[in-house]
């Protein structure tokens, strides 16, 4: 096994296991003491995980993405944080391995990256985090856009118009929002309205992932408008005016219980 996938391997055993001695991974990676020692003290020098007494463990969740992004994407990602998830697993279900998906930077399509370990997909993805993320726990093949990162936003982009994502063809695009209204999709940060425009025009189907709160928000800035829209993932708690309103504008509805696997198709 070479180096990189043999260090991938090794951090994905510490996110199932949490923390292992370096006899088990000796088993678990068929490979030497010696080998695995490396790939700890090398793994350690980049924060990816932590050395122990005769081992290693899975370098908590928030340590490693606080280096990443900023206070902006951490306080929201603890928001609605059961409904994103059971939110994001849903669509990561709606993939198919071997598609070419897009998928923006936000708090619950980050979520999603859990559940696209395992999965063979092309995922051109502006949100930096994530494709660090992806690119160290999975196979997955990832595509990023050539830019400027911004921090706070957890977003890449171009500053020209020519840039990677004009190329890139996507059977699904996942995208999280700021709200969603009878008049569309709506965002709070200009940048980030700039940032997805250009994403939108290269997906087949726009999958919209909205907890129940985002129905509340308003805002002066619409992103597009429902038309585009092929479904929305929402949580159970979404009010159902607005669930029925989105269905009467030919935009599919999926509803999942926070934390759970059940959901209703409408």
């Amino acid at each position: 096994m070479i180096n990189h996938n043999r260090r991938k391997r090794l951090l994905k055993l510490l996110v199932e296991h949490h923390e292992a001695s370096v006899p088990q991974l000796v088993d678990w990676l068929s490979s030497s003491p010696a080998t695995v020692r490396r790939d700890i003290v090398w793994l350690a020098a980049r924060n990816l995980l932590t050395r122990t007494r005769g081992g290693a463990e899975n370098l908590p969740q928030k340590r490693r993405d606080f280096s990443l992004s900023g206070e902006t994407f951490q306080h929201n990602i603890a928001s609605c944080a059961a409904q994103k998830r059971a939110i994001a697993r849903m669509a990561a279900s709606l993939c198919a391995d071997g598609e070419s998906i897009i998928i923006n930077g936000g708090t619950t399509t980050h979520m999603m990256v859990e559940f696209l370990v395992d999965r063979q997909l092309k995922i051109l993805t502006n949100s930096f985090l994530m494709a660090e993320q992806l690119l160290r726990t999975s196979e997955n093949e990832i595509i990023v856009p050539g830019g400027k990162v911004y921090r706070e936003q957890n977003v890449i982009l171009s500053p020209f118009d020519n840039d990677i994502t004009q190329h890139h063809y996507a059977a699904k695009m996942f995208m999280g929002i700021y709200g969603l209204s009878m008049l569309g999709l709506m965002e709070a940060d200009p940048l980030l309205i700039q940032a997805e425009k250009r994403l939108i025009g290269q997906a087949e189907e726009l999958i919209v992932l909205a907890d129940s709160s985002k129905f509340e928000r308003k805002t002066g800035l619409i992103l597009c408008d429902l038309k585009r829209v092929s479904c929305v993932v929402t949580d159970t708690g979404a009010p159902k005016a607005a669930l029925q309103m989105l269905e009467q504008q030919g935009v599919k509805v999926i509803t999942v219980a926070p934390e759970a696997l059940a959901q209703d198709l409408h």
